[in-house]
């Protein structure tokens, strides 16, 4: 009966989806080009909430847990595992203060509406997985523009999204070399649960009824630590020891 319900539920869903990525489209271009920085980073802002919630339209809802502060003097970088791509508004959303940009995949820079656009003109780094050497300059570019603005970086170190919630060893390569370039960065662990549920079924339908948890953690330093390999421990075991499975 569930999955049954899930059907129409997902047409209704991606028809919104569709819509809200289709109209931001053309707000993204007019605030990038005619206002300026601020106008665009406000029409993302509110096209995350709008994302957020078409997810509301499953059946499934958010909630997200800080108990720390953290003020925008300072560059940051978001950590979290991965589980789907339902993951991203709610990051962009609850860490607005913050101007969050990606380390992402360059496959997702073409083709999406709204979303290439922002990942190409918003601040965001876009990565060939297969050129490990280009990946390396690209992302230390990217932690010289994350330090001179004091605005955040988020990267999954899994690298790709966890199927079914179990979290992927992490590949620190390139958190690594935005710790090494951006050394006084709080950093911030984040752990995301449920997520993954969204594509229990796969992409039709989605899956519906879920309570997707984002969970900041205390935030970090590496001048918190002896080492830097004493921080990655601490980042993973921070992020994967609250994943419930």
């Amino acid at each position: 009966m569930r999955k049954l319900l899930a059907y129409p539920l997902t047409c209704i869903y991606y028809l919104f989806f569709g819509m809200s990525l289709l109209i931001f489209h053309p707000i993204q271009w007019f605030c990038f080009n005619i206002l300026g920085y601020q106008a665009h980073k406000k029409s993302v802002d509110i096209l995350q909430f709008c994302l957020m919630r078409c997810v509301n339209l499953l059946g499934s809802r958010h909630s997200f847990y800080n108990a720390y502060t953290t003020d925008t003097s300072q560059p940051v970088i978001i950590v979290s595992n991965h589980q789907s791509m339902a993951d991203i508004p709610p990051l962009m959303w609850y860490f607005r203060k913050h101007h969050v940009k990606f380390v992402s995949k360059k496959e997702l820079g073409k083709g999406i509406p709204s979303v290439s656009y922002n990942l190409r003109h918003g601040g965001s780094v876009l990565i060939d997985r297969k050129n490990a050497r280009q990946s390396i300059v690209a992302i230390r570019k990217f932690a010289d523009y994350i330090k001179a603005t004091n605005r955040a970086a988020v990267i999954f170190p899994e690298g790709t999204r966890s199927r079914d919630g179990k979290p992927k060893p992490f590949r620190t390569k390139g958190l690594e070399t935005l710790i090494k370039y951006i050394p006084n960065a709080v950093i911030i662990p984040v752990t995301i649960n449920n997520s993954w549920k969204n594509l229990c079924y796969g992409k039709f339908p989605l899956g519906i009824g879920n309570h997707l948890t984002f969970t900041a953690h205390k935030p970090v330093k590496l001048s918190d630590f002896e080492s830097k390999e004493l921080l990655l421990e601490h980042i993973e075991s921070t992020i994967v020891n609250s994943i419930k499975l």
